[in-house]
């Protein structure tokens, strides 16, 4: 079984409060689109896992796709499996790609050994491995509370819009971008934000992230003002970075000295 994991964007992020758990409140909106990993899944006799295409520096028991597995194997007790992940979806950047990537496994497995779980029950043990895992058990955008694990349907129609997505191959590791954070002071939602023109979004839906990031990395902040002086309808940095992206009503150029990615919604 071949699996495609897609990247997600986040379209505004609300920091909220900090939980007497250690993790944050939050609101945000994520959507899929249409850059990917590759995931193969095959049944074996014995459990083995490979990964090519950009480098994960973890030892195998601490990658997201091996955790995945030993959940889904302890819960439901199935076979092996052999699973190659082609990484290409950069790490550090915002994307959700090793998010993806566990959850994906979690599908494959259900598929495989006929589980029919429902989704609520994969998004419960995507739960368990990231805050982001649950929203990639689904697809079309999806609001997020809670540590990002709480999700809500969104009818967002971004169809004819180009999304411009540049990465300048910075890490940007979840505790550095909560270190620095200062909680939203928006009180309106963000279903009443994104109901606004796509022409307003930059007035009223802020990541707020950015502040902070954007002082330890410049870089960042400038590509992101590169955006919009190209022509970008709205313009923001993806999750807790590096990645910035544009919303373009025209294609935009797709030339820039870092990794750059144009595509059609």
């Amino acid at each position: 079984m071949i699996l495609f994991p897609p990247a997600k964007i986040n379209l505004g992020l609300k920091v909220l409060s900090k939980r007497a758990d250690g993790y944050h409140e939050i609101e945000s909106c994520m959507l899929a689109i249409p850059m990917t990993d590759v995931l193969e899944v095959l049944p074996a006799e014995d459990f083995g896992f490979r990964q090519s295409g950009i480098v994960v520096d973890v030892e195998e028991e601490n990658n997201l796709c091996v955790k995945a597995f030993r959940l889904f194997q302890e819960r439901y007790k199935i076979g092996n499996v052999l699973i190659h992940l082609r990484k290409q979806l950069q790490m550090g950047a915002g994307l959700g790609g090793g998010s993806a990537d566990a959850t994906y496994v979690l599908l494959a497995l259900n598929t495989l050994f006929n589980k029919q779980l429902t989704n609520e029950t994969l998004r419960s043990m995507a739960a368990e491995l990231g805050s982001d895992c649950p929203f990639f058990v689904s697809k079309g955008a999806q609001i997020a509370r809670g540590r990002g694990e709480i999700l809500s349907d969104l009818d967002l129609n971004l169809a004819g819009w180009y999304l411009k997505i540049i990465n300048p191959g910075i890490h940007v590791g979840t505790q550095e971008a909560y270190s620095g954070v200062h909680f939203s002071a928006e009180s309106r939602s963000l279903e009443v934000l994104l109901a606004e023109p796509i022409e307003r979004w930059n007035e009223v839906i802020k990541n707020d992230f950015e502040t902070s990031i954007f002082k330890k990395h410049p870089l960042i902040a400038a590509l992101k003002a590169d955006l919009y002086t190209e022509g970008a309808t709205y313009a923001s940095m993806s999750g807790s970075g590096s990645t910035v992206f544009g919303l373009f009503k025209e294609m935009p150029s797709a030339d820039s000295p870092h990794f750059v990615r144009v595509m059609r919604l």
